[in-house]
């Protein structure tokens, strides 16, 4: 089992971050073989009922889900992502890096090769919006993201995984 390192990320003034839960980096998380190596992100996600799952990139502006948590898996390419506004953190991720991303965390890619591409998902019940730390926000997206419910498996272990016991 891979350990992913793990972002408390504080509220930036524009992107509110999860009070409570940090980002996780789950580096190589995924071996990538064959023709088609987004479909193991979309296997290994929904075996672990994370679902509503996209192929594409990331936006190039910081943006966060009041809504809900995301997990973005790294099938192409590689990328530099600013997490948790401009007071967070910069991660490198390369082709098999999972990112476990809870509500209210901003990410922005800030450049990227011309392949990258992620898959992303949900866990049930929970649909993104996208939110841009616009000063109307800040009334009521707080109270979302900590109504967002905790998932009940790790995107990457299952039942088993760390998130689980990260995301108290």
């Amino acid at each position: 089992m891979i350990n992913p390192t793990a972002h408390l990320l504080r509220d930036d003034g524009v992107i509110p971050n999860h009070p409570t839960y940090p980002l996780l980096h789950y580096p190589s998380a995924v071996d990538l073989a064959g023709r088609d190596p987004a479909s193991a992100f979309e296997i290994l996600f929904n075996r672990n009922d994370w679902s509503n799952s996209w192929r594409n990139g990331v936006y190039p502006f910081p943006h966060y889900h009041a809504a809900a948590h995301e997990v973005l898996g790294v099938f192409s390419g590689s990328a530099r992502i600013q997490l948790g506004g401009s007071s967070g953190v910069i991660a490198e991720v390369q082709p098999g890096d999972v990112v476990a991303i809870p509500a209210g965390v901003g990410h922005e890619n800030l450049g990227s090769s011309n392949r990258f591409g992620v898959v992303g998902a949900y866990p049930p019940g929970q649909n993104p919006d996208i939110q841009r730390g616009e000063p109307i926000e800040q009334n009521w997206v707080r109270e979302a993201i900590e109504k967002v419910p905790r998932p009940k498996t790790d995107p990457v272990y299952g039942t088993n995984g760390p998130m689980l016991l990260l995301w108290k």
